[in-house]
């Protein structure tokens, strides 16, 4: 605990009057902070959208009350929004993809760049520290280009190629433990992602000559699709919900996955108060919890 002055310290809901002191309760605490993922947009050629920004804290001393905010998921051709727990730097919500012809967006990590005719469209740069930079596009006459793959908190987005979309970057596995207690995440085969970029788009789907969206990256990232062209367009998918995944690649508009804050402390542990309905468990000697929309926790 600490002690803050009788006369001059502010007095919280938990502080405790002794003497002229007053002990104001105190925990240390591990804080992830992941940012709503990159929308996806509705063009030909279009890269996938970038993932949310990570950030982790560690050994964080907190007390008192923190606004807590759960970035949401891009909407069509928008970069997602930020997510922040208290005064911490908030994470960067993740870059849109580039429609055709065009570059990808920055963002906590950069969406991929779009295919073209006869340029090479790069990108977009990532937030340091909390992503990757996304893949470029593959651009050929002819309907031949595609997009590139966003990127991930793990991994860049891959470069597009022949009629084949750049494959989205992977989130990270640094909180695979978190997410196997909280149930969050993107579970793959026991291993839990956060923030993976989307798919890059195939370009013209065309009935001799079919094309493939790129995979969507480990932690929530969407599949890439393909434009309309003779034969009708192929789907991409959104980013999952609470991930911070980037949208694939598509000939119709996809919303990024949204974000998500998690709050993690040794023992048993029950705050003061919260708001915004978060999740608390307790599991493997730790309490943890999460919040999947904006809200509050007093310590």
């Amino acid at each position: 605990m600490s002690i803050t002055s009788y006369k001059t310290g502010t007095i919280s809901p938990s502080s405790l009057l002794v003497g002229n002191a007053y002990y104001v309760p105190t925990i240390t605490a591990d804080i992830l902070v992941v940012a709503g993922g990159g929308g996806g947009v509705a063009s030909y050629y279009t890269g996938g959208s970038g993932a949310g920004g990570l950030l982790a804290y560690t050994s964080q001393s907190i007390s008192g009350n923190y606004t807590i905010t759960v970035g949401g998921g891009g909407a069509g051709s928008s970069n997602g929004s930020n997510s922040q727990f208290g005064s911490l730097t908030a994470s960067v919500g993740g870059g849109k993809g580039g429609a055709g012809e065009t570059t990808g967006s920055s963002g906590g990590s950069g969406g991929g760049g779009g295919g073209g005719d006869g340029v090479t469209y790069a990108g977009g740069s990532a937030t340091s520290g909390q992503g990757n930079s996304g893949g470029s596009g593959f651009n050929q006459f002819s309907n031949n280009g595609s997009g590139g793959g966003g990127g991930g908190a793990g991994a860049s987005g891959g470069n597009g190629a022949y009629r084949a979309g750049g494959n989205g970057g992977a989130g990270s596995s640094a909180y695979s433990s978190w997410g196997a207690a909280t149930n969050t995440g993107h579970n793959v085969g026991g291993t839990y992602y956060y923030a993976g970029g989307g798919g890059g788009s195939g370009g013209f789907q065309e009935p001799s000559v079919p094309s493939t969206g790129g995979t969507g990256g480990s932690g929530g990232g969407g599949t890439g699709g393909a434009s309309p062209n003779w034969s009708g367009g192929v789907a991409g998918t959104a980013g999952s919900a609470n991930t911070g995944g980037g949208a694939g690649g598509n000939a119709s508009p996809n919303t990024g996955g949204s974000g998500i804050v998690i709050l993690r402390t040794t023992g048993t542990y029950t705050a003061t108060s919260t708001t915004g309905s978060p999740t608390r468990t307790v599991s493997g000697g730790y309490t943890y919890y999460v919040w999947t929309g904006s809200g509050s926790i007093t310590i």
